[in-house]
């Protein structure tokens, strides 16, 4: 099956569905790398936006309509559900949708990595009759069309954490060339007198890889850091394990002083190859997401920072309740970027942004 089939009387298998993939991605991960969200907390016991949506966010989130007269289909399509971002929010967004918008529908599929299964998705989904979607896209040019034939069916779209080369009635996520610039600058100011960096980047074609890339080099000009290589990892902690021992088999010690990834689940992977390696005293890894895992390592001084880059689980479902109800939103919405690391990462233990 392509979708899952969310209604008001199936909700409970689809959680559960999509709930043993959460477990399986985490399952893939080692204990410092991945943490569990409950139901509980990934919902709340309030209708309102996550803490990273600032105070410009939630006036743009203002709901006017009563949350009980919703009633409406929405679908939701992911670019990967194998990935934990993928993985909580295909899990989530009908959670919370069920817990504050008992007349919404909502239909959830997974596309697999595959933007061709994504897009065949997504024609699914506009035959059903949605009224609202929304799509983190595998691709933001691929999946141009299948936006474009929603949009002409007359279906408002959401583009949810990544940005799609398709008009849309909102996009919303964190600023991926601002969390590329944090990153980078944090590195600036750890290696004053300049450093060689190695970057693993996420997958090609993606938006948050180029901006995260192009904010990230932003954020090198006039500085004495220097990229020395680059190389995809498709934000896979297995194939960010096995770049990370190219790169150290490729320079050897000393040559490296940090590492840069677009994901933490990279970051992953590179830190224990670098503790296989032995090396982990002479380079440091920066990364992105925010993963509860990732805030772990970094207490135990084993990571040296990672960009938050939260989950738009809340946001989008309460943007998708202001379509449904007519009401108008902004194109553009974005949470918090922070830069956690040794001195503030105690103030997001327990509300990582993953």
């Amino acid at each position: 099956m392509h979708a899952l089939r969310n209604t008001r009387g199936s909700r409970l298998v689809l959680a559960a569905a999509i709930g043993s993939i959460a477990l399986m991605t985490a399952g893939c991960t080692s204990s410092g790398s991945a943490g569990s969200t409950s139901e509980n907390e990934a919902v709340g016991d309030e209708l309102a936006p996550s803490i990273y949506c600032g105070e410009e966010c939630q006036e743009q989130l203002a709901l006017e309509a009563d949350p009980a007269s919703i009633d409406c289909s929405v679908g939701v399509s992911w670019s990967s559900a194998s990935f934990p971002y993928g993985a909580k929010s295909t899990q989530q967004i009908p959670e919370f949708a069920e817990a504050f918008f008992p007349g919404m529908d909502v239909t959830v599929s997974d596309g697999q990595g595959d933007s061709t299964v994504q897009s065949g998705q997504v024609d699914d989904m506009i035959a059903q009759g949605i009224d609202v979607l929304i799509i983190s896209p595998q691709d933001a040019a691929a999946l141009a069309g299948a936006v474009d034939r929603a949009t002409a069916a007359g279906i408002q779209v959401i583009a949810a954490d990544r940005a799609v080369d398709a008009e849309v009635s909102t996009y919303i996520g964190s600023d991926n060339v601002e969390a590329g610039i944090v990153s980078g600058e944090a590195i600036v100011a750890d290696f004053p007198d300049g450093a060689n960096v190695v970057e693993l980047a996420g997958s090609l074609g993606a938006s948050p890889t180029i901006d995260r890339g192009d904010g990230f080099r932003q954020a090198l000009e006039g500085s004495n850091v220097e990229i020395i290589a680059t190389q995809t990892a498709n934000y896979d902690r297995a194939e960010g394990l096995q770049v990370m021992e190219d790169f150290l088999q490729r320079f050897g010690s000393g040559e490296i002083d940090a590492v840069f990834t677009h994901n933490d689940q990279m970051s992953f992977g590179a830190i224990q190859a670098i503790k296989e390696a032995g090396r982990e005293g002479e380079i440091k890894v920066y990364g992105i997401d925010g993963e509860s895992g990732a805030l772990d390592l970094v207490q135990a001084g084993e990571y040296a920072a990672t960009v938050g880059y939260p989950l738009v689980v809340k946001e989008s479902v309460i943007a998708a309740a202001k379509l449904c109800a007519g009401e108008p939103i902004d194109e553009r919405i974005v949470l918090d970027s922070t830069l956690i690391n040794a001195d503030n990462v105690e103030e997001y233990t327990g509300r990582a942004p993953q």
